[in-house]
């Protein structure tokens, strides 16, 4: 794919926005009658209502998290926002068939020519619902299901049920729990037994709206020996007031399945993005989770591989860049739960100007298994004086020959590098972004083509004014 083709990673790409003029809006505020509203303008049945009205209470009851975020995520306030919007319930699969305004959105962003391209099916999601779905015939007709959430739950009840709340329920976290009473869009994909997708699925989520929340649900079920990729993109323009993404993301790779998940966000900075994603891998399955996190003013994303079945593998390689006024809180979680279960955690993190850039860990081998191996590898790339990095890795090794082996280190981009990359001719951007592209290279390279030129264009931008 040309370089053309890859959408723009510059933030002034995304700081667009058009009238809004939504045919369902629930209001301002939380409150039992909004998430009745949004489970009625579903359509939804009544266990799906009353999971929703369970979560809402389980949210009002949980305090947020106490570890550094508290003060950030304090400064939430739920009255305010407003919890569904959509232009109407029902999704097009023609461009032709899409709003004005939200086809114009989406073609700036460059999502048609990227279905042409090279993927298999794309869903684009504007607020809270779908706005575009669509899937190759010859998928469809292997029985691969890939639909927006609303649309598995009334078509596919029988398999969206058995795993729905199942990997991650209401009960997980506060946030969870928030998205549990208000979901609305993401995806819904299944893959039979022994079908392996060869091309990318996509969604893209756009944010639109301002005191908005977008609170999309994903459900990826991987059958025995079939094999994916799952890859999605999220933006919104900058307001100046919070705008909330609360997204929850459960994957089930059954026996000898393959998943990849592919995340690569480009936030504006007035976007708290507070996600939780976990996968259960049964035996000889693997999960591989590769994730990019750039803008946004706080991103708290751990994704999270449960090692159910025996010989089962987990990855996350993340790569995590905090400019000025910017936290990412970033990580990986790990759980040992059967014998020579296998997981790899690779994470780069980079801290530019007064931003803070934070791993995050747990991996845990239980007592009752054995043979099982863990490497857990974090560098830091500290750009400015004023740049700031943590490492809080929690582990856990216990039970008959395991091991886990972890390593972090930290180095700061001197003067001196700076001094005599420019005097070969290259400017102080030019010289930042060729060292910090450097340290994050061999990651880069894990994402697919597509995404890998346009993570390179994207740090080049970041690095403008960096150094100084």
């Amino acid at each position: 794919m040309s370089e053309e083709l890859a959408f723009n990673p510059d933030r002034s790409a995304f700081d667009f926005k058009y009238a809004e003029d939504y045919a369902y809006d629930a209001g301002v505020g939380l409150n039992e009658n909004v998430v009745k509203y949004i489970s009625g303008v579903k359509g939804e049945d009544p266990w799906v209502l009353d999971f929703r009205l369970k979560a809402l209470k389980i949210f009002f009851e949980k305090p947020n998290p106490t570890h550094w975020a508290t003060k950030l995520l304090d400064s939430i306030d739920f009255s305010k926002i407003r919890y569904y919007l959509a232009k109407g319930a029902q999704r097009r699969k023609s461009w032709d068939e899409v709003p004005e305004d939200v086809k114009k959105t989406f073609e700036r962003l460059g999502v048609p020519e990227r279905e042409r391209a090279f993927l298999a099916g794309i869903d684009a999601q504007f607020d809270s619902e779908s706005a575009y779905s669509n899937m190759e015939k010859r998928l469809s007709s292997m029985g691969v299901v890939f639909v927006d959430s609303s649309v598995g739950l009334k078509k596919y009840p029988e398999i969206f049920k058995k795993y729905f709340g199942k990997v991650i329920p209401p009960s997980d976290n506060k946030y969870a729990a928030l998205n549990s009473a208000v979901f609305s869009g993401g995806s819904f994909i299944y893959v039979p037994k022994g079908i392996k997708v060869e091309q990318p699925l996509q969604a893209y989520f756009r944010i639109n709206a301002e005191n908005f929340g977008q609170f999309e649900r994903t459900l990826i079920i991987a059958d025995e020996g079939s094999e994916l990729m799952y890859m999605e993109g999220c933006t919104a323009p900058k307001f100046e007031t919070g705008t909330l993404h609360s997204a929850v993301v459960e994957l089930v790779a059954l026996k000898g399945a393959k998943i990849q998940y592919v995340t690569v966000q480009n936030w504006s900075n007035n976007v708290f993005n507070l996600v939780t994603k976990r996968a259960v891998a049964e035996e000889d399955a693997q999960v591989r989770w590769i994730d990019c996190n750039i803008g946004s003013g706080l991103t708290m994303k751990y994704p999270a591989v449960m090692l159910k079945g025996k010989r089962a593998k987990g990855e996350v390689i993340s790569i995590a860049l905090a400019n000025n006024g910017q936290h990412q809180d970033t990580g990986a979680k790990m759980i040992h739960l059967a014998d020579d279960t296998t997981s790899n955690i690779v994470s780069k993190s980079v801290s530019v100007g007064s931003g803070r850039a934070s791993y995050r860990g747990l991996v845990s081998i239980s007592k009752n298994v054995k043979n099982c191996r863990n490497n857990t590898v974090c560098d830091a790339l500290l750009i400015n004086s004023n740049s700031r990095n943590d490492t809080y890795p929690a582990i856990t090794c216990s039970g008959e020959n395991n091991s886990v082996q972890h390593e972090a280190s930290v180095s700061k981009l001197s003067e001196e590098q700076i001094f005599y990359m420019r005097s070969r001719g290259l400017s102080e951007a030019e010289a930042t972004s060729l060292a910090v592209n450097g340290f994050v290279n061999d990651l880069v390279r894990e994402f697919p083509m597509e995404y890998s030129v346009e993570l390179k264009r994207l740090i080049e931008l970041q690095m403008e004014g960096a150094v100084g």
